[in-house]
């Protein structure tokens, strides 16, 4: 991968980590930070299904804020995701399964590795400016 590619993806996770720190600004800060570092631990231990899952059932309130920026962020790597047909969480899983797990052309192993990479740099951009906040 060229350098170049790895500063987008940087800026791809920052700006995306820092809507969420903005979209959230209301909240307060160690609720944003504790939703962040769980969802960062799952996805580092059981994957990118398995991180929306977590967010979708057990951190409604800052949950639908990450979940969404998640899903903004696979849309702006250009890989022909697309979004989910709608904002419920089987749309959300179902795109998760279909266009980011799935076995098309579309979806490979190394998108799927570069997407959960990019995700988990945006998470933890996300838990250091919710840190910062508080």
């Amino acid at each position: 991968m060229t350098s170049n590619v790895q500063r987008n993806l940087d800026r791809l996770a920052a700006k995306h980590a820092q809507k969420i720190i903005h979209l959230t600004e209301n909240k307060k800060a160690s609720d944003v930070d504790n939703a962040v570092t769980k969802a960062l631990g799952v996805l580092q231990e059981n994957g990118v299904y398995a991180c929306f899952l977590y967010l979708l059932a057990k951190e409604k309130e800052n949950g639908t804020i990450i979940v969404e920026e998640m899903l903004n962020l696979l849309e702006s790597l250009d890989f022909g995701w697309g979004k989910p047909n709608g904002n419920g969480v089987e749309q959300i899983l179902q795109y998760i399964t279909d266009k980011v797990l799935g076995d098309s052309e579309q979806s490979s192993l190394e998108r799927l590795l570069l997407a959960k990479e990019t995700l988990e740099q945006m998470l933890i951009y996300a838990r250091y400016g919710a840190k910062a906040r508080s």
